[in-house]
């Protein structure tokens, strides 16, 4: 799951929906640096409401993981993905297609739900533009094992840049790709590769509903 997945459900809750996106913020900022459930779980009890809502925010991103990789219809999506991708990516590049086919899906899903709901991107950001940035940088050092420093200025350059809102198109979400291969130290994609996400935004389209949907009711929810 990407951002929007993980955090749309939660939007009442303002601290907890942004404590869904921690780990992948410490995979930008420090993928050594992980925000593991195990840490997050005490700091779930914090008498500081806002850290606790956080922190809660945080196991359920680890909690949502769990069951959505473990899924049928993502696992055989995976698959299919990988098959095609390294036919589409031609000689030398099939080894990232697992890669990509898995980090596609999960982009794409955040698009189907911004089409679902025209406002939920703006309600997303809007929200994450009103929270306090200290309180989430000191609540991320209770959970993370090595100091944050760089949240205060991560989250509101994430809030200005909106680059969710580039999910939408094939080439944007291309061009946002190969950011991700730049950060990971793999190959830049071809430009073909936007034709291959208009193919896949179709069937991730179809299949959201079914890969959103956990096999039973999280333990981590309230």
């Amino acid at each position: 799951m990407n951002y929007l997945s993980h955090a749309y459900r939660f939007l009442d809750d303002p601290y907890f929906a942004i404590g869904t996106g921690l780990p992948d913020w410490m995979s930008v900022i420090d993928r050594k640096n992980r925000a593991r459930r195990q840490f997050a779980l005490p700091v779930a009890e914090d008498e500081n409401p806002i850290h606790r809502a956080f922190a809660r925010g945080c196991v359920q991103h680890h909690e949502d993981d769990r069951w959505f990789h473990m899924g049928e219809k993502f696992n055989l999506m995976c698959s299919e993905f990988a098959v095609e991708l390294r036919e589409w990516l031609g000689e030398g590049m099939g080894h990232q297609s697992s890669f990509l086919g898995h980090i596609s899906i999960e982009l794409l899903l955040d698009s189907v739900l911004c089409e679902r709901d025209p406002t939920l991107l703006k309600r997303y950001y809007d929200l994450l533009a009103s929270l306090d940035t200290e309180e989430i940088q000191a609540a991320a050092n209770k959970i993370c094992r090595k100091p944050v420093t760089v949240l205060t200025l991560l989250v509101p350059r994430f809030v200005e840049e909106r680059f969710l809102a580039d999910y939408y198109d094939d080439k944007l979400l291309l061009y946002r790709l190969n950011g991700v291969m730049k950060r990971v130290k793999l190959p830049q994609l071809p430009d073909r590769t936007s034709e291959w996400l208009c193919s896949a935004r179709t069937r991730v389209r179809n299949a959201a509903d079914e890969l959103l949907t956990p096999p039973e009711t999280s333990a981590a929810e309230r």
